[in-house]
């Protein structure tokens, strides 16, 4: 800020000189921050862009003579930068000016010294470069490590290792005419990545097993009693050195290499393998980094961690999303009469043998029509012959004598009512049919219709036709006798039965409520069950 201050003061001398013609070498400044006059008087350190900008700026309307240093109780712009009294203001340095002369403050000086510029945030740190002979020379044969922290800014191993890579074949080409083979410096860049991970992590170890002694008896190494191989590396003992030849068991399946638990370079490594079989399970990439010749410790636990990070495998095998469903409509928890709120739906065909000729038997299709109750969920059936308005009206006048009249009929339009108009050779406005539509209307009856293509809104019937479906293919597969009419009626009243007399709620453990609900308690007040007496079996 008191930079920024100095520069808006550059600016405002700039606006006098312009107006009033007066000559740059007229000038003084005088400021009481002596950072600020380190900053525009020095010619030895270097600055962040920030303040070198400033800095520039000051510089190119004012040369360093003319800043000079004043105190803080003699600078009248110290004043606007607190507040102030009225009855003081007039009497204040603000409008009489300093009371001592300003060209005799300090006396101007060329330089400034910098304020603790070890500690200044904004000086760039001093580099000390060393051009001793002897230095230089030790220096181009001492080995010096990047730090594995480095090695974070990748996302993948290959280009951790092929970024040293490039720098060794850099340092290659600048003392070799000829160049060197691209596998060969991937392979040792690599060996100089796991060098430097093994060292920063085992670094313990491996003087210790350089020395020959023995690691100490709580080492979390012990149990894979390490070894070092020709090139330095880390590996496990075990005890397989009888095996001879690759051919056998290659030598970094016998004694792979060791790397540390939770290091970011291991997950890399975990990483690499894991894409290298195709997104695979835990099982399946463990295999491969063992294979590879790798012994990561805590290696369960880091692929779990991977795979579970994983976008790909999130995008394979990811649970998918769900649906909140809606509120249940008002005709399923309306309290009501059973059969007031009825979904309807027809499902079959079935041939039957409609009679018997010298010879011959004419056959027939037949239908079945499904009357549910929406709120009680009792089954009603009724047998169809043709899927036309007549045939509906009758099963619908059946169904209303049995079960009494009803408040609204709901139904979809697709497939069973008024599509498949070519196939089935119904109009297409089925329910609409006057003679239909009549009859609806003098008993008082309202139909809904569900939207096109949208089957699940008749659920609680398309469920219903499944079970009927199976409990009636049950029964015929016990027929032996030809399919009838009447035979085909029987049975579907024993699917409605049967369906009827299946729990509505979880069946209970408590031995004191052995009777579990069923649609039959709601319509008879009574279960209905089959019972047997020796081998015959009678419905009650």
């Amino acid at each position: 800020m008191e930079l920024c201050a100095a520069v808006l003061g550059i600016e405002v001398a700039n606006i006098i000189k312009e107006q009033l013609h007066i000559q740059t070498d007229c000038f003084r400044f005088y400021t009481d921050s002596q950072i600020v006059l380190g900053y525009i008087t020095n010619t030895s350190r270097r600055f962040y862009v920030y303040v070198t900008n400033r800095v520039n700026r000051i510089r190119s309307f004012s040369p360093t003579t003319q800043w000079a240093y004043i105190a803080t109780e003699h600078n009248p712009g110290d004043l606007a930068t607190r507040p102030m009294d009225a009855a003081q203001l007039k009497d204040s340095t603000w409008l009489k000016g300093p009371s001592l002369n300003l060209l005799q403050v300090d006396s101007l000086q060329d330089t400034y010294p910098l304020t603790d510029p070890l500690n200044d945030k904004e000086v760039h740190p001093e580099v000390t470069v060393q051009c001793d002979k002897v230095v230089v020379c030790e220096a181009q044969h001492q080995s010096y490590d990047i730090g594995s922290e480095r090695f974070s800014r990748f996302s993948t191993w290959e280009s951790a290792v092929r970024a040293i890579a490039y720098l060794k074949r850099y340092l290659y080409n600048r003392s070799n005419s000829e160049p060197k083979c691209a596998t060969e410096l991937y392979n040792a860049a690599e060996l100089y990545v796991i060098k430097v991970t093994q060292k920063e992590a085992f670094g313990d170890a491996i003087r210790c097993i350089q020395e020959g002694n023995q690691l100490h008896k709580g080492h979390s190494l012990l149990s894979l009693s390490p070894i070092i191989d020709e090139r330095g590396i880390l590996r496990v003992g075990g005890r397989l050195d009888k095996v001879k030849g690759d051919n056998d068991l290659p030598y970094s399946e016998r004694h792979p290499i060791i790397m540390p638990k939770n290091h970011y370079l291991s997950r890399l490594l975990v990483r690499k393998f894991h894409h290298q079989v195709s997104h695979q399970g835990r099982l399946i990439t463990e295999g491969a980094i063992r294979s590879g010749g790798f012994w990561i410790i805590g290696m369960k636990r880091i692929v779990r961690s991977e795979i579970s990070a994983c976008v790909t495998c999130r995008k394979l095998r990811g649970s998918l999303g769900w649906q909140r469903m809606s509120d249940l409509p008002d005709d399923r928890i309306k309290p009501s009469q059973p059969f007031s709120f009825v979904g309807v739906d027809t499902f079959g065909p079935w041939r039957i043998t409609q009679r018997r000729t010298r010879g011959h038997t004419a056959n027939s299709n037949r239908w079945a029509l499904m009357f549910t109750c929406l709120v009680s969920r009792v089954v009603h059936l009724e047998v169809i012959e043709e899927l036309s308005a007549a045939s509906f009206i009758n099963a619908l006048r059946r169904f209303i004598a049995i079960r009494g009249p009803v408040v609204q009929f709901k139904s979809d339009r697709g497939t069973n009512f008024i599509g498949a108009v070519n196939e089935l050779n119904i109009p297409a406005n089925f329910v609409e049919n006057p003679m239909t539509e009549k009859y609806l209307t003098d008993n008082r009856m309202v139909w809904l219709f569900n939207p096109l293509h949208a089957s699940n809104h008749g659920g609680a019937w398309e469920r219903m036709i499944g079970v009927a479906r199976r409990i009636l293919d049950a029964l015929l597969l016990n027929h032996k006798g030809s399919l009838t009419h009447e035979v085909l009626t029987t049975f579907l009243m024993e699917v409605t039965a049967i369906m009827n007399a299946r729990p509505l709620v979880p069946i209970s453990t408590d031995p004191e409520r052995p009777e579990t609900l069923t649609p039959s308690h709601l319509i008879h007040q009574e279960t209905a069950m089959w019972k047997y007496r020796g081998t015959q079996r009678y419905w009650i």
